[in-house]
């Protein structure tokens, strides 16, 4: 068994064994994370060369380690509670840090047993890496925690990095990074070849490659927390994952590639507390000098952002639910701009069934980003890839492998575009010909609509249904909001 499939194994018994108390798989990698935090950077103090105090004595390892019973659980607390004032990566990963192990005796289990005779520092970053990871992704496929919604199929990411293929000269930043999965697969991919590279250019993969945006705290400490486990930061500097909304404000800097799969929620909202403690959540029109368009679409706007921080011959890849292809108002205004002040380059239609958050139809848009030209648009021809049209993919059954996207990143990746089946070239007069420049196009025949007998499994037709009926409501709140706001404009 590989150190990392033990090491995962080891972790999920751990977590088995919590659930009984209510703790989620979620919460328990939050657990997981300050205690390895704090295991690591006891490593770091005690080790015989260059020792290095990361974490102040006070809220050492060695302080859990001492105690025991209810004094075990007071400590741990404490520790938490201290930590959280700090700067840098540790104040990402203990920001309103609380303990959700109320048994002592389990967590003293978990600090002695589990984690204090693993040597974290010493095992490679790609074992302890991959086996957090897992635990994320098993987080993710807990349908309880709600963690799916900031889960990308892995396949996806994958290909999309294979098709923007950035490298060690490029900073890369994901302006709703969930756990950081764009940023770690971007990371591994510009590290092709590290043993040839010079010492500044492995610092700056280490320390100033990637950055990251996450609006929630929880999200926020497992994404800080994976990229250190991945070899990317370090235990004692600042965060490459900042806590806050980006798309508040500009934030003044630019970055030459950008990966996303933005939340799908379709409000950009505020969530008040009121006097009484109750909690209301008010929608919100992003107001902002450097976007072309006033909306309170969250997808519109963080395409706007994202051209907005891509820096000039920069590239961008974002998965957007179908509205953004088709939504009239601000959204025909906004994939005009895209049109003509960017290379808008290609377009991947996904398939349903793939993401956990259900309903979504989605694609990815891939861009760059060039020096104004009046008068003359920059895209002259969108290449499209259709991998919805007869694909049929479920969460467990038939989950979508990295194999399913390689004729895809072939064709895209080609030094000469030739069309075929699915993938067929637009020009930019054809497209801004089409009703509000709509970019969902298809032209394949959906061959179940005629062939009765090739029909996919029953539990496929039904989650395809469900998926459908979902997109469709998300269609028709997106109509109602567009006539909403035209009657109060």
């Amino acid at each position: 068994m590989t150190d990392s499939r033990r090491l995962v194994d080891k972790l999920w018994s751990y977590c088995d064994v919590l659930r009984d108390d209510g703790v989620g798989v979620i919460e328990y990698t939050e657990q997981l994370t300050y205690l390895l935090f704090l295991k690591m950077a006891h490593e770091r103090a005690t080790r015989k060369l260059r020792p290095e105090q990361i974490v102040p004595e006070e809220y050492s390892w060695q302080k859990l380690l001492d105690a025991q019973g209810d004094k075990l659980e007071y400590e741990y607390t404490r520790i938490l509670v201290g930590l959280a004032r700090e700067d840098g990566v540790i104040g990402t990963i203990f920001r309103k840090a609380q303990n959700r192990i109320q048994d002592p005796a389990k967590l003293r289990r978990l600090v002695v047993d589990l984690i204090d005779k693993e040597n974290w520092s010493q095992s490679g970053t790609d074992i302890k890496g991959d086996a957090y990871e897992e635990l994320l992704s098993k987080g993710a496929s807990d349908t309880g925690s709600g963690a799916g919604q900031y889960f990308t199929p892995r396949a996806l990411i994958e290909a999309i990095v294979d098709v923007v293929r950035p490298t060690v000269a490029d900073t890369v930043v994901d302006p709703a990074c969930g756990t950081g999965g764009f940023l770690l697969v971007a990371h591994d991919h510009a590290s092709r070849g590290a043993e040839s590279m010079t010492p500044t250019q492995r610092d700056h993969l280490r320390d100033g490659f990637a950055s990251g945006y996450e609006l929630v705290d929880g999200t926020a400490r497992l994404a800080a927390m994976n990229l250190l486990l991945h070899g990317m930061g370090t235990s004692n500097g600042d965060s490459l994952i900042e806590v806050r909304d980006s798309l508040i404000a500009d934030p003044g800097r630019r970055w030459s590639v950008v990966l996303s799969n933005p939340p799908f929620g379709r409000k950009s909202s505020l969530t008040m507390v009121g006097a009484d403690g109750r909690e209301v959540r008010e929608d919100r029109e992003i107001e902002r000098q450097d976007f072309v368009a006033t909306t309170s679409n969250k997808q519109l706007n963080f395409v706007q952002h994202i051209a907005t921080i891509l820096d000039t011959n920069g590239r961008a890849a974002v998965v957007l639910p179908d509205n953004v292809l088709f939504e009239g108002g601000a959204g025909e205004t906004i994939r005009r701009k895209l049109l003509t002040d960017f290379n808008l380059h290609t377009m991947l239609r996904l398939p349903t069934g793939i993401f956990y958050a259900q309903g979504v139809k989605a694609n990815v848009l891939f861009f760059d980003k060039k020096v104004a030209r009046p008068g003359q648009p920059w895209t002259e021809r969108l290449w499209v890839y259709d991998l919805r049209t007869n694909k049929h993919f479920t969460l467990k059954q038939n989950p979508l492998r990295r194999a399913d996207l390689d004729e895809f990143v072939t064709a895209c990746t080609a030094t000469e575009r030739a069309p075929s089946e699915r993938w067929k070239p637009f020009t930019y007069d054809e497209i801004v010909a089409r009703d509000k420049a709509n970019l969902d196009i298809t032209w394949l025949k959906d061959d179940s609509l005629d062939d009765l007998d090739n029909l996919p499994s029953p539990d496929v037709i039904a989650r395809e249904i469900v998926e459908d009926l979902t997109a469709a409501l998300a269609e028709f709140e997106a109509v109602a909001t567009a006539l909403e706001e035209q009657l109060r404009g």
